[in-house]
């Protein structure tokens, strides 16, 4: 029996005086992280005059609209009736998702952190670094900063704790740890997380059409390189840090 005052699943809210958040749950898995891209998708294809746009966190989708054109009561009855179209939980993942391979050197002076977090996570340094770059992650969510993605989500053993004190500083392009997810950092920027990673991709391009590299969706495998490797990357300037991009099978 639920509680007074428990919230029932999928929860349409009103955000201010004109956004409406369609929210799956209140932590995040793999199927309601699958609802939000599936839903928002479903909602961009219905092409809403009013709808200014659409975009995901974890577990919710939020849709900003103009209410000149597209009135609270409205937008809530479409949002509702497209709820009852499937179960979204299990709906099939959006098409136009990229399958991205990037380069990484896991530990070494440029991740400082890798042996604290395979510690916590029960590893040797060798085996997190098998683990890590062979894992595929999804983009979760963009957050935080321009074009900074959560990634995931990884195996139970690294459900490790954010640490205690706040680095104060980790480098464009950082791959960091917690909670089973990853986050590359489109900027430098301070991070309670572990550092152990460091890739050459250039996330966030501000002077370009299509400023982020990445969208909510995309698929990533942190594939391990050498040190010496790395560098040479970053020295020749290589498209994307070196990331081979294909798209993902339907």
């Amino acid at each position: 029996m639920l509680r007074q005052g428990t919230p029932t699943y999928p929860l349409i809210r009103n955000i201010g005086l004109s956004g409406m958040l369609v929210s799956f749950g209140d932590q995040l898995d793999e199927a309601t992280n699958r609802a939000t891209l599936a839903f928002r998708s479903a909602i961009n294809e219905l092409h809403l005059s009013g709808v200014v746009e659409t975009a995901t966190s974890l577990a919710s989708v939020f849709v900003r609209f103009d209410v000149k054109e597209l009135s609270h009561d409205r937008l809530h009855g479409i949002l509702a009736d497209l709820l009852q179209t499937q179960d979204w939980r299990d709906a099939p993942l959006p098409q136009g998702r990229r399958f991205w391979r990037v380069p990484t050197v896991y530990g070494t002076d440029l991740a400082p952190q890798l042996a604290e977090a395979a510690d916590l996570a029960g590893l040797s340094e060798e085996a997190a670094i098998e683990q890590l770059s062979a894992a595929q992650v999804r983009v979760l969510t963009i957050g935080f900063a321009p074009g900074q993605p959560y990634l995931g989500t990884l195996g139970e053993n690294w459900d490790i704790p954010r640490q205690t004190q706040v680095t104060p500083q980790v480098p464009v392009g950082a791959l960091v740890l917690a909670i089973r997810q990853f986050v590359l950092f489109s900027t430098a920027s301070p991070t309670g997380w572990r550092h152990v990673g460091q890739t050459a991709l250039t996330l966030f391009q501000p002077d370009i059409a299509d400023p982020f590299a990445l969208r909510a969706g995309d698929e990533l495998q942190f594939e391990a390189v050498s040190k010496a490797q790395f560098l040479r990357l970053r020295e020749i300037g290589a498209e994307q840090g070196g990331a081979v991009v294909s798209e993902v099978a339907a």
